[in-house]
């Protein structure tokens, strides 16, 4: 399968869950990956297991959070490669907490993580995918779209990638270049921790699901975040797909 042959992509919060299962999807598709991530043993791992498939796919270290961090990761990208084709903002990080407990930390989190981050690598990979005509795909939640309880920083922020994804289809779509959002439910290292723990919570919100099951990182979201990333989206921006099983509809 080669949807992706020859593309270069850009994977935030790469070495796991949602991240891993994407870059797994996309090198599977001929893409060249380079995954971004926090956790550098399991970053190295993740790109030991990708360069079996793609040998030229690398992992950079970086926190997000550092925005100093941000820049480098572009101009690296495009000096070891010679272009950027697909940026995938993936990574984030939040705290589960009730409104009135939040703390001002708390809501700073989820926005230094994932908007923030979103917002400066758009910036730096736009000139270079300007020049390929590529693509973004973005990451939102259901949480943002419902108000999902105890989610107020983390949805905050999500809406916010959403609403910024609108803008930059708009500002972007004369170069050609294609921005989207994908809100998934998936079985993530965090929603593992929240069957775990919150058992009857998951379980109720699993039946609400049309299709009764958790989504798969790989053949689920990865497979859909294929299609934004291929030729077979260039006519689709500005999008929000839900990849959820049906749980929640726009």
């Amino acid at each position: 399968m080669t949807k992706l042959a020859n593309k270069v992509a850009i994977i935030t919060g790469g070495a796991s869950g949602v991240g891993n299962g994407i870059a797994k999807a996309f090198v599977k598709e001929g893409a060249k990956v380079v995954i971004v991530d926090y956790n550098k043993e399991a970053g190295e791992r993740a790109i030991a297991e990708l360069q079996e498939i793609s040998p030229d796919s690398i992992f950079i270290h970086a926190d997000l959070a550092d925005f100093q961090t941000l820049s480098p990761i572009i101009s690296h990208t495009a000096f070891t490669f010679g272009q950027i084709d697909i940026l995938v903002n993936n990574a984030q990080a939040s705290r589960v907490k009730p409104f009135e407990e939040l703390t001002p930390e708390d809501l700073e989190m989820p926005f230094k993580t994932g908007f923030f981050p979103t917002f400066y690598l758009m910036q730096h990979a736009l000139p270079y995918l300007k020049k390929t005509k590529g693509h973004i795909i973005n990451f939102a939640s259901g949480a943002g779209i419902t108000g999902d309880l105890n989610q107020a920083a983390y949805a905050a922020a999500k809406e916010a990638v959403r609403g910024l994804s609108r803008v930059a289809a708009n500002e972007f779509g004369p170069y050609g270049v294609k921005v989207n959002v994908i809100c998934p439910f998936a079985n993530s290292p965090g929603v593992q921790m929240w069957a775990e723990h919150m058992p009857e919570h998951f379980q109720e919100t699993l039946s609400k699901i049309p299709m009764r099951r958790v989504g798969d990182v790989e053949q689920d979201i990865g497979r859909a975040v294929v299609f934004f990333a291929s030729q077979d989206s260039d006519y689709i921006t500005g999008q929000t797909l839900m990849v959820d099983g049906g749980g929640c509809r726009l």
